[in-house]
């Protein structure tokens, strides 16, 4: 056991980071394991490869995520914006060059190999970009001289121009929604969110006249006889089967026919062979980790990991939801994974990323530090 006299560096961690957050953390972590164990093997089997592919390489991307994880919870609010810093201009220098040089499929240009692993850059942009955004708006707060808000729109334009052009409308979409909740939360007057809010619909409608397969989701959700939806179909049907205690590990039927039932549907398979109970203790243990992390952010006196955390909380409780919404048939479909249970190595390892700094920005500190913390602000930036 680790003593609270010890003062070691992993002692000090154990004793500072919010146990519970970080043991439902895992507890998704380990449900994931699970379920890409339950959901993978048929569509690996489909397509002709090992039924345990997709599952033994989850498996894999989750150790490096584990130690990206707990890495990043040891750093300091000062070397939690560094780091930020680093990794979102390395992401925006990936995305642009998957741009020019990366695969097309499906239409798209979202993935490059990079050592022998595909790579999604927009996905370690994320975290990153919500915890720069939340460093300038901190700023606005405390140098109003600074054009804080400013710059922090420019990068918003900057990353939202390169998720279209890959496209991305769903990872586009969900960034103006964290952008927007972070202006709000930093005392924004609510004209502007308002005015913010009114520019992405009339986006989301532009493209709607002007991308086609934006067109044809939209049209299928609001009138499902114009089109395939047999994915979709297929989800609500793994509902219905499960009822609420499932029909048993490996039973599910309708996963078989699930092309992304270890992706982006994975929901749906939890649904079918564990029940809609599971699916409450998941639902149940996101809204554990947003409502936890908002509400220790919210006691921290420090502005930057107030904004930061609360920012990361809402990135990670969004993607979730659009993901089970998505498997509910509430909203149309677009590809986001359910965080730390959907099959994806880019996702993973990024979700690691930023629910590391959540645990690292939700720390105990004492007091003076804090303080100090504040008082250097003032002085200089923050980066």
């Amino acid at each position: 056991m680790l003593s609270r006299e010890e003062r070691n560096p992993l002692s000090q961690w154990w004793w500072t980071v919010d146990r519970p957050l970080l043991g439902a953390i895992i507890a998704l972590m380990l449900s994931g394991v699970i379920l890409s164990l339950a959901a993978s093997p048929s569509v690996a089997v489909r397509i002709g490869l090992d039924p345990f592919h997709f599952f033994d390489r989850h498996v894999f991307f989750l150790l490096p995520s584990f130690i990206v994880l707990i890495g990043t919870s040891f750093l300091s609010p000062r070397q939690v914006r560094r780091s930020a810093l680093i990794v979102f201009a390395i992401s925006i220098a990936l995305i642009v060059i998957t741009l020019l040089v990366g695969p097309q499929v499906k239409g798209a240009r979202r993935w490059i190999m990079l050592l022998g692993v595909n790579i999604q850059a927009s996905e370690a942009a994320k975290p990153a970009f919500v915890v720069v955004a939340a460093w300038l708006f901190s700023e606005s707060t405390k140098r109003p001289e600074m054009p804080a808000t400013t710059m922090a729109l420019v990068l918003l334009f900057t990353l939202v121009a390169l998720l279209v052009m890959e496209p991305d409308f769903g990872q586009t979409m969900l960034m103006l929604m964290v952008w927007g909740s972070l202006f709000f939360i930093a005392g924004m007057r609510m004209v502007w969110v308002m005015g913010l809010a009114g520019a992405a619909g009339a986006g989301l409608f532009v493209a709607y006249l002007l991308v086609p397969h934006v067109a044809v989701r939209i049209q299928r959700f609001l009138n499902p006889a114009s089109g395939d939806t047999f994915q979709v179909d297929t989800a609500m049907e793994a509902f219905a089967n499960g009822g609420w205690f499932g029909l048993g590990p490996g039973e599910g039927i309708a996963k078989r026919n699930l092309p992304d039932s270890h992706t982006d549907f994975v929901f749906a398979v939890a649904a079918e062979e564990f029940g809609i109970v599971l699916c409450l203790v998941l639902l149940a243990l996101f809204a554990f980790v947003v409502m936890r992390t908002l509400s220790r952010a919210y006691r921290n006196e420090d502005m930057f990991s107030r904004f930061a955390a609360s920012g990361l909380a809402i990135l990670f409780g969004v993607q979730a939801a659009i993901n089970m919404s998505v498997n509910l048939e509430l909203i149309p479909a677009k590809g986001m994974t359910l965080p730390f249970i959907s099959y994806g190595g880019s996702s993973m390892v990024s979700l690691a990323y930023g629910v590391g700094m959540m645990l690292a920005l939700t720390r105990q500190r004492p007091r003076t530090e804090v303080e100090s913390m504040n008082a250097a602000g003032v002085t200089r930036s923050y980066a």
